[in-house]
């Protein structure tokens, strides 16, 4: 567990505006993670699937490897080849190249129809090694790189980092690349003083022209339930911040809360409202994630494919 679950009641008052029982609720998500997962599978019951014209197109579905670490860790072809056979077209980059180059990772993604959208990588330490991340990303055929994490108590550190971004996201663009930030839930519940938080200060000096917004769902909906901001209405707290961002929101991080104690949870099998939220924000891009699958890897990413390819919004 990551953060603690603050609001017995916000979950009643975010299931009762959907008009779900609480203890239907939970009997279903149950079942959902005994039987594999199928509530995320977009099947009738899931709470999280909503009935619209809208869905998500397979091409804008990713999954963020960090999610299927363990296995890449045993075999990395072998994972990588039934994130394709699921129907992945897409994945997000981590942990590095597995002892391959990135041209010899490019040849066997190519082999398995598969690309890599983007990548996590943290701000350069020098201009040498900034270059290589840009050439590794053209290389791979990314369109974006994006700074998976961040922290400190304080607001310089933040400034700084922001401008250190907005140089990378420059020489990004020159190459054809675009550049985000990947948030996590203390961007909005840490407190700088003056009421002042990272998300404040990371919005107010990140280039809007060169710095786009990667936004981990989970994390967001945390972090408003963490601050107080958005205990009533995590959902609404999400869009809120989103909408409110000078910067242009363009990938999701798909991953679910549990309603029981904040745990993550495979999609769709948790309390988050995701149609409400892809209804309010469109993006070029629904990266499923889990950074702690409670069965394996493999179903989570087989439930995160299903659920984004039924959803409705």
């Amino acid at each position: 567990m990551c953060y603690g679950y603050d609001g017995d009641a916000a979950l009643e008052r975010s299931l009762a505006r959907r008009g779900i029982d609480r203890r239907n609720f939970l009997r279903g998500s149950l079942v959902g993670l005994a039987g594999a997962g199928l509530a995320g599978a977009g099947l009738a019951g899931s709470p999280a699937v909503a009935t619209g014209k809208r869905r998500v197109p397979r091409g804008q579905i990713s999954i963020q490897l960090w999610t299927v670490r363990e296995d890449l860790f045993v075999n990395y072809d072998r994972t990588l080849r039934y994130i394709a056979n699921i129907g992945y077209p897409k994945v997000e980059q981590a942990l590095g190249y597995f002892g391959r180059t990135a041209k010899q990772l490019r040849r066997f993604h190519d082999r398995l129809g598969i690309r890599t959208s983007s990548s996590h990588d943290g701000i350069s330490d020098s201009p040498a090694a900034l270059e290589e991340k840009i050439e590794n990303a053209l290389i791979l055929g990314q369109k974006a790189i994006v700074v998976p994490f961040l922290d400190s108590p304080n607001e310089d550190d933040w400034k700084m980092w922001a401008e250190q971004m907005n140089v990378e996201a420059e020489a990004a663009r020159c190459a054809g690349l675009r550049y985000g930030y990947h948030n996590h839930a203390h961007e909005f519940s840490t407190d700088l003083g003056n009421g002042r938080r990272p998300w404040d200060v990371l919005t107010e000096n990140l280039d809007r022209r060169l710095v786009h917004l990667e936004i981990d769902i989970y994390w967001a909906v945390t972090g408003g339930i963490q601050s107080g901001d958005g205990v009533d209405d995590p959902e609404g707290f999400t869009i809120d911040v989103m909408r409110a961002a000078p910067q242009r929101v363009r990938q999701y991080h798909v991953k679910d809360r549990d309603p029981a104690n904040g745990d993550f949870a495979d999609p769709g099998t948790g309390h988050i409202d995701f149609a409400r939220i892809f209804a309010a924000q469109k993006v070029q891009e629904y990266i499923v994630e889990n950074d702690e699958p409670d069965v394996t890897p493999r179903q989570t990413a087989e439930v995160g494919y299903r659920y984004l390819r039924n959803i409705r919004f």
